[in-house]
């Protein structure tokens, strides 16, 4: 005989709360619709669980011992009970949403089917390198599913007068029996007339018929964040396409950043090159260096080597309150032709060990 308790995991001093509660882990992860589901190591749970969450079968187990081998019918009665389950009168039948309802992602959304929920949308902005890293606000008019302007999305002309929901009889969620071969499961889902409410109007807006959603345009304002980088995505709860009875979905806004002619970005570091002519390089000057805030200049130090980096601090990505700074590369330029002066004197320099 097969040990129930050790099936399911339990003491045999077990409540029918530590029972209930083991099989509830055990089915979801063993059901046949999951990932690591297995319909035998199922089936044997789900026979286990209608013996001992049965207190006169679970008294008639614990008497019987091996003896026992049936869930309807004591010792020698054959299993009738589960062969039931598998769909034949007298079967066993479970309410999911009372075994499963932690489990909402098994059998269509939970509890009562979950609140409907409408589809998400995407879509793509552009924005110059300096909108990106000071960050920019965009309005977008998308053409969408929205909430009903003139009944606020209750559909009903006169919110207040209402009568009782002629296809749920007032309860809000509507119970089905569903046979497949692990049995007859029980569910409960949202009455989709009410959506779950179990009134519905008198007299129904006439705006948008009753479903208390429109197609419509609709305008966006976006924030985009100071330092948002290309790819990135910006998230706007509640802003997608409304659904009769349901919550909206999202808006999800991906950003394209377009590339800066000479300055590129790493982190909350900008870069640019800066070309500076070799007397400059071995004496010393001062260039002016054009930054996302405007004209810098900046000495440069005689003696610079080619490719040397100069630190222009505070000038670069704001990052949390902070700004990065903005980094010069020096490119020496040398001339490819000289006047014979010039490389006279070249050759002096030469002469002199530089």
């Amino acid at each position: 005989m097969k040990d129930y308790y050790q099936i399911l995991g339990v003491e045999k001093s077990a409540s029918k709360t530590d029972v209930k509660k083991a099989f509830r882990k055990l089915a979801g992860k063993y059901h046949p619709d999951k990932k690591t589901g297995d319909e035998a190591k199922f089936k044997e749970i789900s026979e286990a669980y209608s013996v001992l969450s049965d207190d006169k079968k679970r008294a008639e187990y614990d008497t019987y011992g091996r003896s026992y081998n049936g869930a309807a019918g004591g010792p020698g009665a054959g299993f009738g009970g589960f062969g039931g389950f598998q769909g034949g009168q007298g079967g066993v039948e479970f309410d999911i949403n009372d075994i499963f309802e932690n489990f909402g992602d098994m059998f269509g959304g939970g509890r009562g089917g979950g609140r409907a929920r409408g589809n998400d949308i995407s879509v793509d902005i552009e924005l110059s390198f300096k909108e990106a890293v000071f960050g920019t606000k965009r309005s977008l008019k998308l053409t969408k599913n929205n909430e009903c302007t003139t009944c606020n999305g209750t559909g009903a002309k006169n919110p207040s007068e209402t009568t009782t929901c002629d296809v749920c009889n007032g309860n809000g969620k509507i119970r089905e029996v569903r046979q497949s071969i692990m049995g007859n499961f029980a569910t409960v889902r949202e009455c989709s007339k009410c959506h779950g409410k179990g009134q519905i109007p008198k007299e129904v807006c006439a705006n948008c018929s009753g479903t208390g959603v429109r197609r419509s345009d609709d305008e966006v304002q976006i924030n985009i964040p100071a330092g948002i980088e290309h790819g990135e995505m910006v998230r706007l709860t509640g802003h997608g396409e409304a659904v009769p009875g349901g919550t909206p979905g999202d808006l999800y806004v991906k950003i394209h950043v377009a590339p800066h002619e000479s300055i590129k970005r790493e982190g909350a570091t900008l870069i640019s090159p800066l070309r500076v002519k070799l007397s400059d390089a071995i004496l010393g000057s001062s260039y002016a260096v054009e930054t996302l805030d405007g004209e810098v200049t900046i000495k440069i130090p005689a003696g610079i080597s080619h490719g040397e980096m100069l630190r222009i601090k505070g000038k670069g990505v704001p990052v949390q309150g902070k700004r990065g700074d903005f980094m010069v590369k020096v490119a020496i330029d040398i001339p490819q032709k000289l006047s014979r002066k010039a490389k006279k004197l070249v050759e002096d320099l030469r002469n002199e060990g530089i």
